[in-house]
């Protein structure tokens, strides 16, 4: 028995068990299991009434110099070493600690007032006592009640969903308060309880629910239900309704609280902003234990010193007092003792208020970030975010930058560019021209707008209830880990006649509006035409594969349909049309002709069934293929002249009325609303716009039935019979839908050609004719798929397969059973997929454009200017991914690309053996390569500068990589020759690459090469790589907002990264750095003025200055320029830092802010006390004065020092700088005055009483602080102005630079900038340049705008069959590695034989892309 118990608490040990609440009341709740489990109350602060004093000094203790002068403060309290009177000691720190408490419990108070207003917000519960549901606040919901929502209600914790009020048991969530994305999501009732058609009842729910422990993870979630007959319902994420989400198209919805408070999956996931330490701040830290070491050094010489002066006495001194036992202390000890007194004496040498100053600074930086208007995107309405508020100056420190790609470099916006059909391609170039003027359409649109905004009250925007919503109701996290955008009251403009639109996802003009391809409209037209007339003459193969090609890019997706009046509201139901001309029995007898026709000449009883409207004839077979015979080489096809042919004959029956005027009355006729689509991708969108375009347009859609309408007008509905939704696995999705004509299960299905083009039916079988019509359409597809590739589109393949009632029935019960299976759900649900999308018959594809976000080359360019190393992670096909690299400048057209690929999965250690040495000779070739181009650059007389860490030292080279290679780098620890190779690479791209990969990259060059590096992405893809870099951007774009919670600063564009990096990254790096030194500077020199004296009072421990004038030197008189300029200080115009990108540099290589700096002002510093203190001692030597009349022209003189010394440092005088230059001396002298005058016995036995009354009648006062100064400054100003004259500084030529005329200034950044170009060794035209290392293809697609020569690239698979130059024994690859194809050849080996042999190919001249593939 105590076996079987230990068995299920080990069974359901990391599961959660949940049930009912209502069977045990409010008496019966110690019975209750779901009593151990989270309230829903959410407390976010850190700190209680009680607690805050004690847990904020324990935290305020974490730092260290904090505990050092808190104990320096106590021992000062220790009579035989105190320096001060103890009470004044304990001022500082105390004043430091309550700033910093005052902050802390001002953040805690604004999560307090949230967090209250959060968990007072209402809900519906059900009460067994009253037998319905009750309104609650939300802090009362607890984990097995049972909670009633509403439409537009905010979802109060995870709820898994158990009746809604839609009749197919569906329930919209809008996850923009979670992740940003504006599109709605399905969620499906559990399976068993969808069916009741009565409303639920909770009395009656008696099941056990056993689900995963709380975790974080968004996309997944399993369980299962258990009844009391012990049968088991299986469920996953599509039945949870998450904490934060809100329902949207749904009446209402009923389900059971599986997680509450802080078990949520949103809390889990929202960890606030997260604290990283700065580059500067670890640099401060070591310096701040070298100021320590002096301290130490300088203590040790005051008690060595003090037991020497003891010991030369013959008798002891009479101030030197025994104790009660008349002992005296003997020199050693007196010297321990003063050893610890000089600590108490010269503690300032650690800048006690460097911490908290820093602090304000940045949050002041931080201000000026977020208010930057250059940083604001208008069109979308979002500032920048910065979420880590102590990072800033990392910033202007960036040596490597890892980017995504899709939606980061490109628009995420996705425009449908091309397709082709059975073969035959279809340019779409009436489309390509609409994009090229759609900038000039924006400015006109923008135009409009602004008429539009004087005329009429401003449109409310859904959109914008949206971002106010994620404010004033968040997750319960503080602020700043939520999108709030404060200080901004800028209005959403207009931009755009749609507007009314645009809170709908993926539904820009852009996107929606399709220029039809003429050729194809005619095509479609026809088909449409021949299946109402039923014209023998046009080839009904082709028609049909057009139909099924358009209705597969209708149906096989998930978009919901609404109207652009309502465009929340779903359409479920068709709208009525006018009769069109032809009726649906007219339709279906068409359809089961064509069904029959194609039976008499199917070449396999598959096929037969498939194309419904297979040729009548051989002949038509034999024309078709003529039709694929003419199409050249470059895709282009005479199918066009053939088509109008085929028009002629068959326009019989429709007289001289032209297609164009039939269809237009087929359209006027017919559906009266605009459609407005919801997509939860924009590649979706993009295909359903593209079937409008062509008059299939998808009219209304629920989970049963999807309605198209036809080119003639009519109305299709197709019984949806299942959807395999698309997963980053199999890389596609199918729809299984019955015919509502043929009555046949047809499944369509699209995904990336890599997967799609192995899946297709395997034509042996067939007859020879259809075979190789079939083989053909599959050949010309691909070479259609790679130039696509090539113009860096993403490919999409379209097929189809139909189905037997038997085999259908089967798969579908096979499939059933993996829905309802409990263990390996997710495997089962997987490979029932996998077995019905087999066999498939290939339709066509598609071409698709992410186009390139505004600014990105010209930001790239300006980053690798600045010295920044650029790579691109990505996910996506290698092809696009170089094609985009390409158009925003990251690949150069004369760099030599090397691309190695892995083709198969394994990892063996043959293979990483091969990987190994193919980097070892790829690194081979780029170092010779490097070699010789040295002394070709000095031949042409260019002088070769030095490269600092972050700047490749060749900028030729770039590197293709692919996941399955970084894989066997990885697993084989060959990750210093791949980082070797990189370095001599200008740019490296990462295809195919997953998250993990993504931050294991940047892992790897962050802690091999000790660089600072910046992640930058807009996905949840990309989160890994942000929170692994030392700066992680997000950007807020289509694909949610899981990459900016997990980032430090959120921009809306990646042209903002570079203002962000080149002006706000330098300054807030130059002003921060400049203003650490600049402390320890002050605190040295002013420390010094008391160890210098310690040799004339015997080293005793006294001093020359007043206590409270000490204090208040640091803490008040010095205090406020500093911070000024650490906020404020432009060093250089943002104008000309965007211009010379160069300048970013000084903070690459910290050159403000290092060891020898640090040493240099040390020195200076030391200089400047002596200075400061010998001048007057000398002048006031052998005079009668008194202590603190000798101490207050040093503090005077020191004060005026310090000042000034900000003041050389200081670029920008603004009427803030100067009021608190001369405030700051005022203070001093007021102050001075007042506590002089007052002060008459309030520190015994010297008092301070009238001294600077009588200093300031003494004109030997004057004389010392105008001379003085300028003696301790002389040095420092002279450096200045010899580095201004002879310095060949780029900082202070930029500097210059600012003080000319705008017209002069321009000029000469431009020779400036030629200059530097020239000597940092640009590429030279060498023979090199016009060589290809390795294979190219000879292709050159004519249908690109781009200039021909941009058109070359490798495709491993071509490489065999193109390239007539490349043998079996050519290569240091051959024999030696046989996994190596031999495709790759020796690069430089056959080089010139390739040349030599495409050179009829290659007449364009002018250069070529070189390039390398090195295929494992």
């Amino acid at each position: 028995y105590l076996k079987k118990v230990k068995k299920r608490k080990k069974k359901y040990e990391n599961k959660r068990v949940i049930i009912s609440n209502l069977p045990f009341g409010s008496k019966k709740q110690k019975e209750n299991p779901n009593r151990y489990y989270d309230s829903n109350k959410i407390k976010t602060t850190k700190y209680t009434i009680l607690t805050f004093f004690p847990k904020n000094i324990y935290e305020q203790f974490h730092r260290f110099a904090n505990i050092y002068f808190v104990v320096i403060a106590l021992l000062n309290f220790v009579p035989v070493v105190n320096a001060f009177q103890p009470e004044v000691s304990v001022i500082p720190i105390c004043v430091i600690m309550a700033i910093t408490a005052i902050k802390d419990a001002w953040e805690d108070f604004r999560r307090y007032k949230l967090d209250k207003e959060i968990n007072h917000m209402g809900c519906y519960i059900y009460s067994r006592e009253e037998h319905a549901y009750v309104e609650k606040c939300w802090k009362d919901v607890r984990v097995g009640d049972f909670v009633q929502l509403q439409c537009n209600e905010t979802i109060p914790a995870d709820i898994l969903l158990l009746y809604s009020s839609d009749q197919n048991g569906i329930c919209h969530l809008e996850t923009a308060n979670l992740d940003g994305e504006t599109n709605l999501k399905q969620r499906h009732v559990v399976m068993g309880f969808s069916s009741q058609n009565t409303l639920f009842e909770p009395e009656f729910f008696q099941n056990t629910i056993i689900c995963e422990m709380p975790n974080n993870d968004l996309n997944k979630f399993k369980g299962y239900m258990e009844q009391p007959n012990h049968e088991r319902i299986g469920f996953n994420i599509e039945s949870l309704l998450l904490r934060g989400c809100t329902i949207r198209n749904t009446e209402a919805a009923i389900g059971i609280v599986i997680y509450a408070g802080h078990e949520t999956k949103a809390m889990l996931n929202n960890n606030g902003p997260r604290y990283k330490r700065s580059k500067i701040e670890r640099r401060m830290n070591m310096d701040i234990f070298l100021c320590v070491g002096l301290l130490f050094m300088m203590c040790l010489v005051g008690a060595v010193g003090h037991g020497i002066w003891t010991g030369n006495f013959s008798e002891y001194p009479p101030y030197d007092v025994p104790d009660e036992n008349g002992n005296f202390l003997s020199p050693v000890l007196a010297g321990f003792y003063m050893f610890l007194t000089m600590i108490i004496l010269l503690q300032v040498l650690i800048p006690i208020s460097l911490y908290v100053s820093i602090e304000l600074v940045k949050l002041g930086q931080v201000f000026l970030i977020h208010n930057d208007i250059d940083l604001y995107d208008e069109e979308a309405d979002l500032p920048i975010q910065c979420r880590a508020l102590n990072i800033t100056e990392d910033l202007g420190q960036i040596q490597y930058i890892f980017s995504d790609k899709t939606g980061t470099l490109t628009e995420n916006k996705m425009v449908f560019r091309r397709c082709t059909v059975d073969g035959i391609e279809y340019s779409h170039q009436e489309n390509a021209r609409r994009l090229e003027n759609h900038k000039d359409l924006d400015l006109d649109d923008e135009d409009f707008a602004k008429f539009q905004h004087f005329t009429l009250p401003p449109m409310n925007i859904e959109r914008q209830a949206t971002y106010k919503q994620t404010t004033t109701k968040p997750l319960g996290r503080c602020q700043s880990a939520r999108a709030h955008f404060q200080g901004h009251t800028r209005n959403r403009s207009l931009g755009r006649r749609d507007s009314n639109q645009s809170q709908v996802a993926f539904s820009s003009t852009i996107e929606k509006d399709v220029t039809p391809d003429r050729r194809l409209l005619r095509r479609v037209r026809e088909a449409a035409l021949q299946t109402e007339n039923l014209s023998p003459f046009i080839h009904t193969k082709t028609s049909t594969s057009l139909t099924d090609f358009f209705l597969a890019l209708a149906i096989c997706n998930t978009v919901l349909v609404s109207t652009a009046t309502e465009p929340r509201q779903r359409v479920t139901v068709p709208p009525p049309i006018k009769p069109s001309g032809i009726t649906l029995e007219k339709i279906h007898q068409i359809f089961q002709r064509l069904k029959l026709a194609s039976l008499s000449q199917s070449f396999s009883s598959s096929q037969s069934s498939s194309d419904l409207g297979a040729s009548f004839s051989a002949k038509n077979t034999e024309e078709h293929l003529a039709a694929l015979d003419c199409c050249d080489n470059d895709g282009n096809c005479c199918a066009s002249g053939r088509g109008d042919e085929f028009q002629g004959k068959g326009s019989t029956d429709i007289g001289s009325a032209s297609l164009d005027e039939v269809f237009k009355s087929v359209t006027n006729s017919s559906l009266p609303t605009d459609f407005c689509y919801e997509a939860e991708s924009p590649d979706e969108a993009a295909l359903v716009y593209a079937a409008q375009a062509y008059s299939f347009t998808l009219v209304s859609r629920t989970p049963e039935q999807v309605t198209v309408r036809l080119p003639q007008g009519t109305l299709l509905t197709f019984d949806i019979l299942y959807t395999l939704g698309f997963d980053s696995v199999r890389k596609r999705m199918s729809v299984v839908v019955r015919h509502p004509l043929t009555k046949e299960i047809v499944v369509y299905t699209k995904g990336a050609d890599s997967v799609i083009m192995d899946l297709l039916e395997d034509s042996a079988t067939a007859d020879i004719s259809a075979e190789k019509r079939m083989k053909r359409i599959k050949e010309k597809t691909q070479k259609h798929l790679d130039s696509y590739a090539r113009d860096g589109l993403r490919t999409l393949c379209i097929a189809k397969k139909v189905l037997n009632e038997d085999d259908f029935q089967k798969w579908a019960n096979f499939r059933r059973e993996a829905e309802a299976a409990i263990d390996n759900r997710d495997e089962l649900l997987m490979e029932t997929a996998q077995h019905l999308e087999t066999k498939l018959t290939l339709l066509g594809a598609t071409g698709i454009e992410d186009r390139l976000q505004d600014g990105v080359p010209d930001t790239i360019a300006a980053l690798r200017e600045a010295g920044v190393q650029i790579w691109v992670l990505t996910g996506d096909k290698q092809e696009t991914a170089v094609n985009i690299a390409y158009s925003c400048k990251l690949l150069n057209q004369r760099d030599t690309v090397f691309t190695i690929n892995t083709e198969n999965k394994t990892t063996s250690v043959f293979s990483q053996e091969t990987c190994e040495s193919l980097l070892n000779l790829t690194l081979e070739e780029v170092r010779k390569n490097y070699e010789v181009e040295k002394p070709q650059r000095k031949f042409f007389g260019i002088i070769p500068t030095s490269c600092s860490a972050s700047e490749a030292p060749s900028p030729e080279f770039g590197l293709v990589i692919d996941g399955r290679t970084l894989n066997v780098i990885f697993q084989a620890g060959l990750e210093e020759q791949f980082l070797a190779l990189t370095k001599h690479c200008r740019s490296v791209l990462c295809c195919r690459s997953t998250p993990l990969q993504k931050s294991m990259v940047v892992k790897l060059i962050r802690r091999k090469l000790k660089v600072m590096t910046l992640s930058i992405g807009d996905g949840a893809n990309d989160v890994s790589m942000i929170q692994a870099a030392d700066v992680g951007i997000g950007i807020s774009g289509q694909e949610g907002m899981q990459a900016v919670m997990a980032s430090d600063f959120a921009i809306s564009r990646f042209k903002h990264l570079k203002k962000l990096l080149l002006v706000h990254g330098h300054w807030c790096y130059a002003r921060l750095a400049k203003m650490v030194i600049y402390f320890f500077y002050k605190n040295v020199s002013y420390v010094n003025l008391l160890f210098w004296y310690q040799f004339f009072c015997g080293f005793s421990g006294s001093t020359m200055i007043d206590y409270w004038q000490m204090i208040f030197f640091n803490l008040f008189f010095t205090s406020m320029p500093p911070l000024l300029f650490g906020v404020l200080d432009r060093d250089v115009s943002a104008e000309t830092l965007l211009s010379l990108p160069k300048l970013y540099k000084n903070g690459q290589n910290s050159e403000i802010y290092k060891l020898s700096t640090f040493i240099i002002t040390m020195l200076d510093a030391f200089y400047q006390s002596l200075i400061c203190f010998f001048v007057p001692y000398l002048t006031y030597k052998d005079s009668d004065i008194d202590m603190f009349s000798f101490g207050n022209p040093i503090n005077t003189i020191s004060l005026l020092t310090i000042l000034l010394h900000q003041a050389l440092e200081m670029k920008t005088w603004t009427l803030f700088h100067l009021v608190t230059m001369v405030g700051s001396v005022v203070f001093y002298f007021i102050f001075s005055l007042i506590y002089n005058a007052t002060c008459v016995v309030c520190n015994p036995p010297t008092n301070p009483y009238w001294i600077m009354e009588r200093q300031l009648s003494d004109p030997t006062f004057y004389l010392l602080c105008l001379i003085t100064p300028v003696i301790a400054l002389l040095p420092r100003f002279f450096i200045f102005a010899l580095q201004g004259t002879f310095g060949a500084s780029l900082i202070l030529k930029a500097q210059q630079l600012d003080k000319l005329p705008k017209g002069q200034q321009d000029l000469e950044i431009q020779k400036l900038r030629s200059r530097k170009q020239t000597t940092s060794g640009a590429p030279v035209v060498s023979p090199g340049d016009t060589e290809t290392r390795g294979l190219s293809t000879s292709d050159v697609n004519p249908l690109r705008k781009e200039t021909p020569e941009e058109g070359y690239y490798f495709f491993n698979r071509w490489a065999e069959e193109e390239s007539t130059a490349t043998d079996s024994s050519a290569g240091p690859f051959s024999g030696h590695y046989p996994p190596v194809p031999s495709r790759v050849t020796n690069p430089g080996q056959n080089s010139g034989k390739l040349t030599k042999d495409n050179t009829n190919n290659f007449n364009h001249g002018s250069h070529r892309r070189s390039v390398s593939a090195v295929t494992l």
